[in-house]
């Protein structure tokens, strides 16, 4: 495995040279990143021409997320395929490389209220159904899948650090429902395939249309309501994740506990709110975490779950 030397145009540029010669003299441009400085996270991605996505990395960390990605999508396109997949034109682990189709289209945040919650929980729920019974195939392509890669922060560092950033009368609820949480996951579910960063930003939408689910760097084994855990804050109310729990249901016969989704999505969203108020990087919709606290009471209720029982 090569990874490119720099996160460059030129750098880009000489990567797709070799790859696909078609495309080395495409105007390039380079997405914004966040600077990290942390090595894993030294990976982007390029618009080519206006017409394809050329994914990237210039560090060891982040190459074999890469790569990981580059061979679970090449899994996945097999018969029978998976719906909503990237279509891969070309990639390579020397150098790193992957470029996709370019997808017009918006993030799920973007049109999430204007969107027929029904219908698009029915999307959302073929590709899961598609991408969670396709373990077996992928392993039999890849050899033994990893555990899904991102983890979102253990109940342990919210009640260590969390606190901090609640209120004083929001912190004994947060205290009881990080409790709630380690009884509903102690005992693990059934492993299955699952994207492993499923929010709004990893989702391309046309109109009312799922066209694309892109970001397979962290996919890897984990219970099935794990993907799911972002779901409960996308748009108002909870009713996108109770359609897509719904349709998912009457398409596998499996049906998923909404208590387990929330047991994730507390500490995903918690967990969010944690390292963005300790590294002073505002919270995606620029509120407080207090209000995020106050977000996670509401979506309990709509949902009928009481954690402090």
């Amino acid at each position: 495995m090569r990874w490119l030397e720099e996160g460059s145009a030129s750098a880009v540029a000489g990567a797709l040279r070799e790859v696909a010669p078609g495309l080395g003299e495409y105007p390039i441009v380079l997405r914004e990143t966040l600077g990290e400085e942390d090595p894993l996270w030294w990976a982007a991605s390029a618009v080519v021409g206006g017409l394809f996505v050329a994914k990237f990395a210039w560090s060891r960390p982040a190459g074999l997320r890469l790569a990981h990605e580059i061979a679970v999508l090449a899994a996945l396109a097999r018969e029978p395929g998976i719906p909503f997949l990237p279509n891969v034109v070309a990639s390579s682990t020397d150098p790193l490389l992957l470029v996709t189709e370019l997808v017009p289209g918006k993030s799920l945040f973007e049109v999430v209220d204007s969107l027929d919650r029904d219908d698009a929980g029915r999307q959302l729920a073929q590709f899961l159904a598609a991408l969670n019974h396709s373990a077996t195939r992928v392993e039999a392509v890849l050899g033994e899948l990893p555990p899904a890669i991102l983890q979102p922060a253990t109940t342990k560092d919210l009640r260590d650090r969390f606190m901090k950033w609640a209120r004083p009368d929001q912190r004994p609820a947060v205290m009881r429902w990080c409790d709630w949480a380690d009884d509903v996951l102690a005992t693990p579910g059934p492993n299955v395939l699952v994207h492993g960063d499923l929010h709004g930003g990893n989702q391309v939408w046309d109109g009312d249309h799922l066209r694309l689910v892109v970001d397979f760097e962290t996919a890897g084994l984990a219970e099935a309501e794990y993907d799911l855990r972002a779901f409960p804050g996308t748009g108002p109310g909870v009713e996108l994740l109770t359609a897509t729990l719904r349709h998912y249901h009457q398409l596998t016969g499996h049906e998923l506990s909404a208590e387990r989704v929330m047991a994730w999505h507390l500490r995903t969203a918690l967990g969010d709110a944690l390292w963005r108020s300790e590294q002073g990087v505002p919270l995606p919709d620029h509120r407080t975490p207090h209000a995020w606290v106050d977000d996670l009471a509401h979506r309990f209720t709509a949902l009928g779950i009481n954690p402090y029982r």
